[in-house]
């Protein structure tokens, strides 16, 4: 890994096809939110397929938690597809078909000439791209659990919503005098949340 990926860093915004075609940057990807960002070796390891199956759970609670999860790979369109379809997976699947996410970070796995994969990572993001933690999975025991991934979003929520403990009594008065910039989702209305359907 690039020696400037480190906790407190911004990552790059880079920007990719989705398993739809269309183009997305992690930005646009993050929004507001914590994010978690699989890099990923592709569809044709069994190591990252259990890890995405294992995620599938979590997601259904980072839905509801306002959190967001990317996977990336070296796959190209129709493989991406194959991958995601294949361990029911609902988040965004970004191709890296051309490398670019493994040459610009470093982290060709060179062990595997035939496949020309990236080593797997998990990162976990603060909005803004700004790094928190950095798993190498190139052992699949090197990969967070999905409790330790929990526990990092805990951290991570905790540190970015200034209502994370809403019993403070500041914040009950500005509610109370309508100042509600504070309180998640802090630009817009929770009908707009619905429509978006990212509701509670």
């Amino acid at each position: 890994m690039r020696a400037d990926i480190v906790a407190g860093a911004v990552f790059p915004d880079y920007d990719l096809t989705d398993h739809t075609g269309e183009r997305r940057k992690l930005s646009e990807l993050q929004g507001p939110d914590p994010m978690i960002l699989v890099l990923s070796r592709g569809g044709f390891c069994p190591r990252d397929q259990r890890q995405a199956e294992g995620l599938v759970q979590l997601y259904r609670e980072m839905e509801v938690g306002y959190s967001r999860l990317v996977t990336i790979s070296t796959d190209n369109m129709l493989a991406t597809n194959d991958y995601r379809s294949g361990v029911g997976a609902h988040w965004t699947f970004l191709s890296d078909a051309g490398r670019k996410v493994q040459k610009d970070l470093d982290i060709a796995e060179y062990t595997d000439p035939e496949h020309d994969p990236m080593i797997p990572y998990v990162i976990v993001l603060e909005p803004g791209l700004v790094v928190f933690k950095i798993y190498n999975g190139y052992w699949f025991f090197g990969r967070p659990t999905i409790e330790e991934l929990r526990q990092d979003l805990r951290a991570v929520l905790r540190k970015c919503r200034p209502d994370w403990d809403i019993t403070r009594p500041e914040l009950k008065s500005a509610w109370e005098r309508g100042e509600h910039d504070c309180f998640y989702p802090y630009d817009k209305t929770f009908a707009q949340v619905f429509r978006d359907g990212r509701g509670f």
